[in-house]
């Protein structure tokens, strides 16, 4: 794999995934403790509104932007994201300096749907980038590049929007990411449009259907698209609860959490590279039960584990965590969740490009945008209906880990098909 093909597309959207998080978090904090007493908002109500609204663009424009990414030239249309993200962050910069709620919850759904129309162009530019053999690689470094972006970028926002002058580090920051990713996007080489003469359905809501008709009869691509899926809505019970995890369940205060966090994304970095070690390149969905029975052990492990930690009644730090007997346990446990999480997705990404055809390869990576966002929200309804029945947060990652264990033969047959074909 080589620096110029690969790298500028990798530190694109790097930087486009941390300032999304970077932006977020900052407005999340920003809104609990200070604008929500100040425009008289349900502090709560609000931070779940703001995360469905950035997740709603994914719903009404993935199926167009798959259009577009297969008809035009990618990198070109890469540079338009990129460029629009600078315009939309200079808006967000001078909202962040006038405190203005309304105008930065607008903008969140606008980056929001620049990161839709972003999305199919990241994972079908790869195979007409890099060889078959280098596939793996490519994918496994995305996504550990990724969830990296996505934990600095959280780190970032929540650390600097709470300095004396947070509002203007965040707001050089924004901007200054932005430009950093449009100008990697420069360096990004051309990839010739897929299907130029295609004509392009505006309908949202028909072009979905018409893609996943599409993708339905390809058992390969299909089942990939929903192995993925399903390690997103995983992925969302567990990141979603680290901070109520570790306050009543370890009696941990926000450092642990943030532990957890970066564990987690450590973990993913680990595991999408072993498997690209022990794939040797090659584009295979063998390893892809191992990840899940990973899985489901780091969730007995974790229940194992979480049940020795004693709680006193202060709220403890990371180092007085770390000294308590099953602290290194659940540490572990977070680290084999994230690594097997690593070794299970990574195969399937790498399936999804190689089995889908050159002339609907876009369209795919916006049918697996679509149907990994409504993961992301199914997550927060099955934590919502958990908890209103009164089942602990332990128990709720214990239940995903018993189902996670249940569709391990369904994974199995996506491995024999696979080698079928």
């Amino acid at each position: 794999m080589t620096v110029r093909r690969f790298l500028p597309l990798f530190l694109t959207q790097f930087f486009g995934a941390f300032n999304d998080n970077l932006f977020k978090n900052a407005l999340v904090i920003l809104i609990t403790f200070k604008l929500a007493d100040e425009y008289g908002l349900n502090a709560q109500l609000l931070i779940t509104s703001i995360a469905g609204l950035f997740i709603l663009p994914f719903f009404l424009f993935s199926s167009t932007a798959g259009q577009l990414a297969d008809k035009y030239e990618k990198s070109f249309l890469i540079r338009i994201i990129k460029f629009v993200e600078i315009v939309l962050m200079v808006l967000t910069a001078i909202s962040f300096t006038f405190l203005n709620l309304w105008g930065l919850i607008i903008l969140l759904f606008f980056m929001g749907a620049q990161s839709a129309f972003f999305g199919p162009l990241k994972f079908s530019i790869l195979p007409q980038h890099l060889k078959e053999n280098e596939l793996v690689a490519g994918n496994g470094l995305v996504s550990a590049g990724t969830y990296i972006a996505i934990l600095s970028g959280t780190l970032c926002g929540g650390l600097f929007i709470l300095h004396p002058a947070g509002r203007a580090f965040i707001s050089a920051g924004v901007v200054g990411v932005a430009i950093m990713g449009f100008i990697s996007s420069l360096l990004i080489p051309k990839a010739e449009p897929s299907v130029p003469g295609m004509k392009i359905d505006w309908n949202p809501f028909r072009s979905t259907m018409d893609i996943i008709s599409y993708v339905k009869p390809n058992v390969i691509v299909f089942r990939s698209i929903l192995g993925i899926s399903w390690f997103w809505f995983l992925g969302s019970v567990f990141l979603s609860q680290f901070p109520t995890f570790s306050k009543d369940i370890l009696g941990g205060n926000e450092e642990v959490s943030t532990l957890f966090l970066v564990v987690f994304s450590v973990g993913v970095g680990l595991g999408s590279t072993l498997c690209n070690r022990l794939l040797k390149g090659k584009v295979s969905a063998r390893l892809v039960p191992f990840g899940c029975i990973g899985m489901t052990a780091a969730t007995l492990l974790l229940y194992f584990f979480s049940m020795t930690v004693p709680k006193t009644g202060e709220l403890a730090g990371v180092m007085k965590f770390i000294s308590e007997p099953g602290s290194w346990g659940v540490i572990f446990s977070f680290l084999l969740l994230a690594a097997s999480g690593g070794i299970f997705s990574v195969p399937m990404y790498a399936l999804m490009q190689s089995r889908s055809s050159d002339e609907h390869r876009a369209r795919v990576v916006a049918c697996l945008n679509i149907t990994d966002s409504f993961g992301m929200v199914l997550s927060a309804v099955f934590v919502a209906l958990m908890l209103m029945l009164k089942i602990s947060i332990i128990n709720i990652f214990l239940i995903i880990g018993i189902v996670n264990l249940l569709i391990t033969p369904l994974l199995s047959r996506l491995a024999r098909d696979e080698n079928g074909h």
